[in-house]
């Protein structure tokens, strides 16, 4: 059984692992440790299993009425067991539960996975970003969700 909850200063080096592990540009280590310390905004989340080892995590920044989704990750080898789509619902009841009237996201135009749980859930299609992503200039498509 997975279990959700909020991001520590302990969590960082594993999340920064599978954070190196999932994306082509990922953010550095010191990225968290200011998202955590420093921007009042974010707030992190993350899957930890029975074993007590993180298996994903997922970020957003709460920004007066408007949550944005920084990064969801889950660790390769439990992808597909509704660990992504449950630290999305989770980041949605914390959003609500701050006031959020909207959540917001950019996913590469390619990541049809991602698109189709984020359809799941009720997001929109916003918009394209183009160029977005610096490792190869694909474009985002901005999507979004009423609160």
């Amino acid at each position: 059984m997975v279990q959700y909850r909020k991001m520590t200063l302990e969590d960082v080096p594993t999340v920064h692992a599978i954070e190196v592990a999932t994306f082509p540009t990922p953010w550095t280590l010191d990225s968290f440790y200011y998202e955590l310390n420093e921007n009042q905004f974010s707030h992190y989340l993350v899957a930890e299993n029975e074993a007590g080892e993180l298996v994903g995590f997922c970020g957003l920044w709460l920004v007066i009425d408007t949550a944005q989704i920084t990064n969801v990750a889950v660790v390769e080898s439990v992808r597909g067991q509704g660990i992504g789509e449950a630290l999305m619902r989770e980041a949605m009841r914390v959003a609500k539960e701050a006031n959020m009237d909207v959540m917001s996201l950019e996913v590469r135009v390619t990541n049809t996975v991602a698109q189709n749980l984020y359809r799941k859930l009720g997001f929109q299609d916003g918009g394209i970003r183009k160029g977005y992503y610096t490792d190869n200039q694909e474009n985002a498509l901005v999507m979004w969700v009423n609160l």
